[in-house]
């Protein structure tokens, strides 16, 4: 095969262009199947994995055709009844845009005339979604990196000169006690150490208490302290709990506090009527972060950082380099961001709002919300059932209750079962000392046939591993 050690398609471009799309098309049918549990790998699957690296290649047809039963054998939060992590399902038209902007590679360092443009307008188009007043942002690979460059700029901000001459001691950062590990992970990065954080004790609804943290606030100072910054979660990965925006901005804004709101999971509910309310005060932080390859849907990886103001990120990551000359009042993306080469990932949220308009997600994320509360409602109603906590947005806690037995044992086995039979898919959480199944809806697929079918198959699953 002499040809195929040649790099490009040449004339077979159309073909391979061709089953590509087909591939694309069955895949897609397949999404409205209710299989989402983990597949068996088959005999040929492993293999192919196991093969040395080929001196010739096999052509593009056959190529693609391993390429996509490697996916199909693979976990795939596209499916309606994926039920696990918070996760993309994978819309269509961003799919493309992934192919669109993966082909014409735009260098987004420097700057890139029209993508630049997609970016700021993305941007400030996320930021009307939710409600927040965004004059600028960048586009991360997620949570983790949105996290850690506010925080990056809150510390030159709270330090200024902290990135030349570094941090040394008494810097420190408040979150609740149940915010997601990210946070942890930033503030190691950052060289503040792991006991900067400050964890803030949670009130009755798994929300960060602003009483708590004026107290310790205080504390800290008097202490010789440094407050770099509030971190308040919209949307915690454990419950879906939403901390006090309001309180904890106002007290920001009062000392003077970057507050930074992770939003990475919960944030797009903010533009909806159902679960709106919940962020009020969103609009008080200095920078919010949301993945919108959670719930808006469109596929890894695609996070987005809001920030008041630019300079702000100016200031933690400007270099100026020298083979990257630009006019004294130009400044290059690389500028305000961590990652020189990175993706184009503001054209698949864009092409998204485009083609379907915000209205469209505003009710997507609706209709998920209000299978939450049916969810929520069918565990009420059902005996052998038991709601762990009240739902806040789309992540619904509960367990089954075995007539004998221990019941965190019961539940972690029911898990595990549940994931091996295969028509939904579900994972474990620990809610207050008790082990419990953990669905979170974020599946513009979903429906009120899956939620309920859910409930069945815990019941039919449970009494089996009971019996067992």
């Amino acid at each position: 095969m002499a040809a195929d050690r040649e790099l490009g398609l040449g004339a077979a471009r159309e073909q391979a262009l061709t089953r590509g799309v087909g591939l694309l098309q069955e895949a897609w049918r397949s999404f409205d199947s209710p299989r989402p549990g983990q597949p068996p790998i088959s005999d040929a699957t492993r293999a192919l994995t196991a093969g040395p690296l080929p001196e010739d290649g096999v052509g593009a047809e056959v190529g693609l055709d391993d390429a996509a039963r490697l996916l199909d054998e693979s976990l795939a939060q596209s499916r309606p009844r994926f039920f696990g992590y918070v996760g993309s399902s994978g819309l269509e038209v961003a799919v493309l845009a992934d192919a669109l902007a993966a082909a014409h590679d735009v260098n987004l360092a420097s700057r890139a005339a029209a993508a630049d443009l997609v970016e700021s307008q993305t941007i400030r188009w996320v930021g009307e979604f939710v409600g927040f007043p965004a004059s600028a942002g960048v586009f991360t690979s997620g949570g983790m990196v949105s996290t850690l460059t506010a925080l990056a700029a809150a510390r030159e901000r709270a330090l200024p000169g902290s990135r030349i001459e570094g941090v040394g001691s008494g810097g420190v950062v408040y979150a609740a006690a149940e915010a997601h590990s990210s946070v942890e992970r930033a503030v190691e990065i950052l060289g503040l150490g792991r006991r900067a954080l400050h964890p803030v004790p949670v009130d009755g609804r798994r929300r960060m208490s602003p009483a708590a943290l004026a107290g310790m606030i205080a504390a800290d100072r008097q202490a010789g302290l440094v407050p770099l910054a509030v971190v308040a979660t919209a949307g915690t990965t454990l419950t879906g709990a939403v901390d006090p925006l309001r309180p904890i901005g106002e007290l920001c804004r009062g000392q003077r506090i970057w507050m930074h709101v992770d939003g990475a999971y919960g944030l797009p509910a903010a533009a909806t009527p159902q679960a709106g309310p919940q962020f009020d005060g969103l609009e008080l932080a200095d920078s919010a972060s949301l993945d919108a390859h959670k719930w808006l849907f469109v596929p890894k990886a695609c996070g987005v950082l809001l920030v008041r103001d630019r300079s702000d990120l100016e200031a933690a990551f400007s270099h100026r380099a020298a083979y990257m000359p630009a006019e004294e009042d130009e400044r290059h993306p690389v500028e305000w961001t961590l990652e020189y080469s990175r993706p184009f990932r503001a054209l698949k949220l864009w092409l998204a709002f485009r083609v379907h308009g915000a209205q469209a997600f505003r009710e997507a994320i609706g209709r998920n919300l209000d299978l939450a509360g049916l969810l929520a409602d069918l565990v009420r109603d059902s005996p052998d059932l038991e709601l762990v906590c009240r739902p806040t947005l789309s992540i619904v806690c509960f367990r089954r209750r075995p007539a004998q037995g221990d019941p965190d044992r019961h539940n972690a086995r029911l898990a595990t079962a549940l994931q091996r039979d295969g028509r939904v898919y579900v994972t474990t959480a620990v809610v207050d000392g008790l082990t419990c199944l953990r669905p979170c809806i974020v599946n513009f697929r979903t429906t009120d046939a899956d939620v309920r079918a859910l409930i069945e198959v815990v019941r039919e699953v449970g009494a089996r591993v009971e019996d067992g």
